[in-house]
């Protein structure tokens, strides 16, 4: 039997994700009707919008688009999920060292690299791996990598099937169905603990994500993400569905030519859990950690338009940082849109700059064009409106913005602070591959544009 191909399987199991986060969050249903009642109005809107997607990576996608969030506790989770995500074509892009904002984790993100892939389904899972090098507690930490230490979070065939996958080079239809059934299961919630309720405690005030890292037998889904066109409109629809946002939205101010990632998010669950006291019997108490986010992706910005945003939100958080309670909201958004008018809102500048990366097509001039310009250069071609561009989607993630949504659901009580510390070769090592750079990346995706129309024009002129 032929494989599956790997974004196949991908699709398959996003739609199983979110069948089930969709049953665990009810809330999340709700989300996912309001953002796409937004998606559809934005687009019906703004033409050219529909217009500029439909030409490159296509409107439909925006309805499919999911990511996810995942926390790891030991080396060999983090390894064999590359693994299992490499089955579905998902690659380790990037590291985030979120020590930057006092949580004690450091990540990647797995997803698809290819256009082509991204084109087909673009989901995505954050994963961050627990720094327990990073617990002031020498018996707090010996307690956590112990409980670690003796849970497995993958069923004994997803294991087989990955292995078969890598022996193979794939799975049939048959084993890529039982694939995603049984990797689905490490998502899953679990009410639980494997602890009792005094050991929970501790880790509480540690740290609420390491209590949430080492308590339970699975790193479940912790949020699943849609992406939507406009999400100012999300943050405002959030409370007339009865849903109640953070105070802020992560990342950029609200611009005309939007740039890298914002992020909203509505507060996280408390939800009832067990735990086993050492006579056996079980207890109910509740634990907070399960979310829904929203966001809404903007351009990929070049090394130097990176330098220039960063420069710029390390000048906003030395006036001001947000309030987990909300109390500065208005103050902090004022002074985000103040300093960031230093960077321009036009694809036009931009694009002069060298501040972003862009993907470049024909256009219907260009594709009907009687007579090309003597000149076939992409600046002639682009004056004479035979081929437009439009930004790169940033596919990846921002570890500030990361940190506050987490930040936002953890509380003002989170505990113990950590300070920056980042160590990718440490997680490289635990991972057993090395991360790809999402710069070279999007280079890649503007460079092959490029060249594929201008390709294209000189065919047409020897003809």
């Amino acid at each position: 039997m032929p494989f599956v191909h790997p974004d196949t399987i991908r699709h398959q199991f996003s739609l199983a994700m979110s069948a089930m986060f969709r049953e665990e969050v009810p809330a999340y249903g709700v989300l996912m009707d309001m953002v796409e009642e937004i998606n559809t109005a934005a687009l019906a809107a703004d033409p050219g919008l529909k217009a500029a997607l439909d030409s490159t990576d296509g409107a439909s996608r925006i309805t499919e688009e999911r990511h996810g969030a995942i926390r790891l506790g030991t080396a060999e989770e983090l390894f064999n999920m590359r693994r299992l995500f490499a089955v579905m074509g998902m690659q380790p892009v990037s590291y985030y060292d979120l020590s930057v904002a006092g949580i004690p984790v450091h990540s990647t993100s797995f997803r698809p690299v290819g256009r082509e892939a991204l084109a087909v389904n673009p989901f995505r899972v954050f994963t961050s791996l627990l720094r327990l090098d990073l617990i002031k507690d020498d018996a707090l930490r010996a307690d956590a990598r112990e409980i670690l230490a003796t849970r497995e979070i993958y069923t004994d065939r997803a294991l087989e099937l990955i292995a078969q996958a890598e022996t193979d080079g794939g799975l049939n239809e048959a084993d890529a169905a039982e694939f995603v059934k049984e990797a689905l299961e490490t998502f899953r919630w679990h009410s639980k603990a494997r602890l009792d309720q005094e050991l929970f405690t501790r880790l509480l005030q540690a740290h609420r994500l390491i209590a949430d890292v080492v308590s339970f037998q699975g790193p479940h889904i912790n949020h699943l993400t849609p992406r939507t066109l406009d999400i100012d409109a999300v943050q405002t629809a959030m409370p007339k569905h009865g849903i109640d946002p953070k105070a802020v939205v992560e990342g950029p101010p609200s611009r005309k030519c939007p740039i890298l990632l914002r992020q909203t998010s509505f507060k996280a669950l408390s939800e009832p859990v067990l735990f086993q006291g050492k006579d056996g019997d079980w207890s109910e108490g509740h634990h907070t950690a399960r979310f829904g986010e929203i966001e809404q992706r903007g351009a990929a910005l070049t090394p130097k338009g990176r330098a220039l945003y960063d420069s710029l939100l390390a000048q906003v958080r030395s006036r001001i940082a947000p309030a987990g309670d909300g109390s500065n909201s208005a103050e902090y958004m004022d002074v985000l849109a103040g300093v960031f008018a230093a960077f321009p809102d036009s694809w036009e500048e931009m694009r002069a700059q060298g501040l972003a990366y862009f993907q470049y097509y024909i256009t219907e001039a260009g594709k009907s064009a009687a007579s090309l310009p003597a000149a076939q250069d992409l600046a002639t071609l682009i004056a004479e409106g035979l081929v437009a561009y439009v930004p790169v989607v940033y596919e990846d993630f921002l570890p500030v913005s990361a940190a506050g949504i987490f930040q936002s659901n953890l509380g003002d009580d989170r505990g113990e602070e950590f300070s920056q510390n980042p160590n990718q070769d440490l997680f490289e090592q635990a991972l057993g591959a090395t991360v790809l750079n999402e710069f070279d990346h999007y280079a890649e995706i503007e460079a092959a544009s490029q060249q594929a129309v201008l390709a294209s024009f000189q065919a047409a002129a020897a003809a």
